[in-house]
């Protein structure tokens, strides 16, 4: 297997002299890594000595230490470099002047997770709203796209429906790389970024990460392996229920569950073998934190044999609807706040529109969801195409 040279790496080689005397900033996180398992702030002091001034954390924190939505990290100082560490999952979640101050460029460093409902996307695009309002440029080092990119699956998010989990009108499972998808920004919504994309070599659309010869280093506390972000586009729905997505477990989104559901009566409903490319394996699990804690949980881990097949978030939807419709008198929908919205439902926010919602309360079938939002899809995934970077 080739390794995929990522942008980190392929900076090393370049070196870039437009960098060379420029005041840096990192956005990063543990998952910045490169092939030998140096940090990106490690490598860019030495690469640039003297020019790293301010690293920039995304949600979980520097460390990734922060396990759950809205637990806030706080700035720090780091005494190794001697710089300060400015969280924008905190005090704000938009990086002040005064944070961009000391820098001309913002380097961006991060794992992205293929799905519009993982907030690095939302950080990254109010960095590079504030990089154009205060002339300073961006240079993202791009990595992949852990579930590929050539899968496109859901419906389009609303714009009523933004917040913290989805700025724009992107499906569930967009198909860009974090570069891909900057380029895209700064362009279809005008952004006028200073924008450039230091891009990977090796990497190509058909590859899942798994494809890349590389090592995945958990980008947030609740997707520890490429299972996990692979089953992530359709499990994340749980969170805007009283279901448990399985966090507080060592798989979470991969185990979802509750006291009172019963496997055998679901199992019954959806009949044999009811996805392509995936397997419902009964299974009882007991978080240590988050929905249900302490208290035992019947439910199912999905086992994904076949992620051509796979769709995540259809899947999920088809599950959401018959677990609702079960078990409607122990199944609620969760309530604000999610994300520091305190008004609209979780759920409508993680699908990006209501009509979702509504649809399965109707008992609408997931495959009549998809063909009605097939339409936003085909017209997304051509106007994806001027920014794509890779074949």
């Amino acid at each position: 297997m080739t390794t995929v040279i990522t942008g980190l790496k392929h900076l090393t080689r370049t070196q870039p002299s437009g960098l060379a005397e420029k005041r840096l900033g990192l956005l990063c996180n543990p998952a910045s890594v490169d092939d030998r398992f140096r940090h990106a702030h490690h490598v860019i002091s030495r690469l640039f000595p003297g020019r790293l001034s301010a690293l920039f954390s995304p949600q979980h924190g520097f460390f990734a230490e922060k396990q759950d939505n809205m637990v806030e990290s706080a700035d720090f100082f780091d005494k190794e470099l001697k710089i300060p560490v400015f969280s924008l999952y905190g005090a704000t979640r938009i990086p002040t002047a005064e944070m961009m101050d000391g820098i001309d460029v913002l380097i961006v460093d991060l794992q992205d997770a293929g799905t519009r409902v993982y907030t690095f996307f939302t950080t990254l695009s109010y960095c590079m709203e504030e990089a154009a309002r205060l002339q300073k440029a961006v240079v993202i080092l791009d990595r992949p796209n852990p579930v590929g990119g050539l899968q496109v699956e859901g419906n389009c998010l609303e714009p009523g429906y933004a917040s913290f989990v989805g700025r724009y009108p992107i499906p569930m499972r967009h198909g860009l790389t974090i570069g891909e998808y900057a380029r895209l920004i700064n362009e279809e919504c005008h952004i006028g970024c200073d924008l450039s994309v230091i891009a990977m070599k090796g990497w190509k659309r058909h590859m899942y990460y798994s494809d890349t010869g590389l090592t995945w280093i958990p980008p947030s506390p609740n997707l520890p392996t490429p299972a996990s972000a692979m089953v992530y586009p359709g499990q994340v729905l749980w969170e805007g229920t009283n279901v448990s997505e399985g966090r507080g477990t060592t798989q979470p989104f991969e185990l979802f569950g509750a006291p009172w559901m019963d496997t055998n009566i679901l199992e019954n409903a959806l009949g044999k073998a009811p996805f392509s490319g995936a397997v419902l394996r009964p299974a009882v699990f007991e978080p240590t934190s988050g929905k249900w804690a302490g208290r035992s949980c019947h439910g199912f881990q999905i086992h994904v044999t076949d992620r051509e097949q796979y769709l995540p978030y259809q899947t999920s939807l088809v599950l959401v609807g018959a677990v609702r419709r079960l078990f409607g008198s122990e199944f609620a929908w969760k309530m604000p706040p999610y994300e520091y919205e305190w008004e609209k439902l979780p759920f409508d926010l993680i699908t990006g529109d209501a009509k979702i919602r509504s649809q399965l309360e109707a008992g609408t079938d997931a495959a009549e969801m998809a063909r009605r939002w097939q339409p936003q899809t085909e017209a997304y995934q051509q106007q994806i195409r001027p920014y794509l970077l890779y074949e």
